[in-house]
């Protein structure tokens, strides 16, 4: 199940791989991320001394946290994979042109898991290509729509 979605990333990257990672949450975290108050779109990977961390994840606070608890929305977030998938990716992303972006967060197991993706940043050109083939599919299911919805029935 979905928690939270980044279609952003879909837009701006040609995304190649796809890898699940664990994450490290505070409770106040998991509460407010089980009451839908997360946002991925400007988050993004780094790679520091051979970890990962999620940074630009806003996690909003609810109003009922606890008061010995000051929630930071935008706090770094530690990323958990096997050491030799983190070696892989960090031979990866010192490619030219290759980043992390997290793609979305889900349930698995009762916990919360970040799937991101090694991606490719896309030329304007690119991004215009893929907005030209996003409006005729909409303009292509609207003439079927009106189609089947003119057509005699017989």
């Amino acid at each position: 199940m979905s928690i939270a979605e980044n279609r952003r990333a879909r837009f701006d990257y040609h995304l190649e791989e796809r890898h699940e990672a664990g994450m490290v949450l505070q409770g106040w975290e998991i509460k407010a991320v089980r009451a839908g108050q997360v946002q991925l779109t400007d988050g993004y990977v780094v790679i520091r001394d051979g970890e990962l961390f999620l940074i630009g994840c806003r996690i909003n606070a609810l109003r009922s946290a606890s008061t010995h608890v000051s929630p930071e929305a935008d706090r770094t977030k530690k990323l958990l994979m096997h050491k030799a998938e983190i070696r892989r990716l960090i031979g990866k992303v010192e490619q030219k042109g290759y980043t992390l972006v997290p793609v979305d967060l889900h349930y698995k197991a009762g916990r919360v898991k970040a799937e991101i993706a090694l991606a490719k940043g896309k030329a304007e050109h690119d991004k215009r290509d893929t907005e030209k083939k996003r409006d005729w599919e909409r303009e292509k299911g609207r003439l079927m729509r009106h189609k089947v919805s003119s057509s005699p029935k017989g």
